[in-house]
């Protein structure tokens, strides 16, 4: 294969803005390999997305576009959102105009232009009454793309680099990076000036494992662990009405723990994830054109791990074992009502609550039996607080399904141009542990794409 100057490895958001970067900047010779397809491609037949059993995992968590493709789109547009621009950046005025650009790139390219932006009285509101129980509310500037929209804006973007002179190399694994090298699992070389490694969260392992051959420094970083519930849409449509995704964050009364809600799912759809190729999980999603009568968040406690065990990827990794086992290979679905009174959910008492799951592939059963008490205590506690907000979220008819895990990368060790101590390596992106979000990997793919043509005296 032809001598390239840029080997960019991973087609997500954070992939695609440095590509974008290096095109509009420069005539670099620009690469991007992934194992996964081009948008058009990775559409669900079912139009169920990551809960479709026709879709292989490669398909809905790679590919170009990244995970985020087929997971709403949604574009949280505050720097502190889904990663710490400002402090990656030293300097809050260039992160916000960060975001602005990568914002100003997704209209371009055909997402929608409605914005939810919470300036309004209703947003004071919010705010005065959450405060007034204990819960935060944060408010931020959001737009959505849509699961169904996502593949249309995402090939835009594709043919435009094409149009710029980039190359796609899609289905392609990658092995080995090296410096100036980039070995493909079908025995390929390629050689470059440059490699940028931007894999998403589903190459973390293999990037963290690639880190530690290479003797690059890296750090666990916190996990996620909790529930996808579900409620009856009519129940959320006060805040989703002035918050597309409204985030709360809660300090629990028992144990102090922080809990969040995330991935704010209005009359959308709860969806089955696999972690490590044969793990259960669960996620969320919502179409611009096809709406449930429900909506669904994740409900989310922040761990952190000290020694003997601080690997906190392998700790959500054994939640996830063990609730899969028990739930027969499927997720666990269980009412409020049930866990709080110790018994198991059936069939039978699902059918007559109130919400009606939007998906069907679970088992019903005890999530007390997977996941340690002091998880599901911060779970009741913080959905009883999130209730004075919200009321009807704690009701006993709420559905909880498990688990849903939010697996950190570990943080790799950069300057600040996210130049790795192996020279003309860099890195981007979620994969990395820089960011957990579809604008702050597209900010620091920006970010890593200057640091190169800083290097080649084009960038100052």
């Amino acid at each position: 294969m032809e001598n390239l100057d840029v080997v960019i490895v991973g087609a997500g958001p954070a992939g695609l803005f440095a590509a974008l970067e290096l095109a509009e900047r420069s005539h670099l010779k620009v690469l991007i390999v992934d194992k996964g397809d081009e948008p058009t491609k990775r559409v669900c037949p079912e139009q169920n997305y990551r809960g479709c059993t026709k879709c292989s995992p490669c398909n809905v968590l790679c590919g170009v576009g990244g995970a985020g493709t087929l997971s709403s789109g949604r574009l949280n547009l505050r720097p502190d959102i889904g990663g710490d621009l400002i402090t990656l950046l030293g300097d809050e005025d260039k992160a916000w105009r960060l975001v602005k650009e990568v914002d100003e790139t997704f209209l371009k390219y055909g997402c929608p232009e409605k914005i939810y932006d919470p300036t309004s009285k209703e947003i004071e509101e919010l705010e005065r009454k959450s405060a007034a129980v204990g819960v935060k509310f944060i408010s931020i500037p959001q737009r959505e793309i849509g699961t169904d929209n996502a593949p249309k804006v995402i090939q835009n973007f594709m043919e435009d680099l094409e149009a710029k002179g980039v190359k796609f190399l899609l289905r392609r694994k990658v092995l080995h990076i090296d410096k100036g090298v980039v070995k493909l699992s079908n025995g390929d070389v390629i050689n470059c000036k440059y490699v940028l490694v931007a894999p998403g969260r589903s190459g973390q392992d293999w990037l963290a494992e690639e880190a530690k051959r290479l003797g690059i420094p890296t750090r666990h970083e916190p996990i996620d662990i909790g529930v996808r519930v579900e409620v009856p849409a009519i129940v959320m449509e006060p805040i989703t009405s002035i918050s597309r995704d409204p985030k709360f964050h809660i300090y629990t009364e028992k144990y102090d723990d922080f809990v969040r809600t995330f991935c704010v799912n209005h009359r959308g759809f709860v969806c089955l994830e696999v972690y490590d190729g044969n793990l259960v999980g669960v996620n969320g999603h919502c179409m611009a054109n096809y709406q449930s009568q429900n909506t669904n968040f994740a409900f989310l406690v922040k761990i952190a791990l000290t020694e003997p065990l601080e690997d906190t990827s392998l700790f959500g990794r054994t939640i996830a074992t063990q609730t899969t086992i028990l739930g027969g290979g499927r997720p666990i679905l269980q009412r409020l009502g049930d866990l709080e009174n110790g018994r198991r959910s059936t069939w039978g008492r699902i059918e007559h609550g109130t919400v009606k799951p939007t998906l069907k592939t679970v088992t019903p059963g005890d999530i007390a039996m997977a996941m340690p008490h002091r998880i599901i205590t911060d779970i009741i506690e913080g959905l009883y607080k999130l209730d004075k907000v919200i009321p009807g979220v704690a009701s006993s008819s709420t559905l909880l399904y498990a688990p849903e895990v939010k697996f950190s990368a570990n943080r790799i060790h950069t300057n600040k141009d996210l130049e790795t101590p192996v020279e003309n390596i860099f890195v981007a992106g979620d994969g990395a542990g820089l960011s957990r979000g579809i604008v702050i990997a597209a900010a620091t793919g920006i970010i890593a794409a200057r640091g190169i043509l800083k290097k080649e005296g084009i960038y100052a």
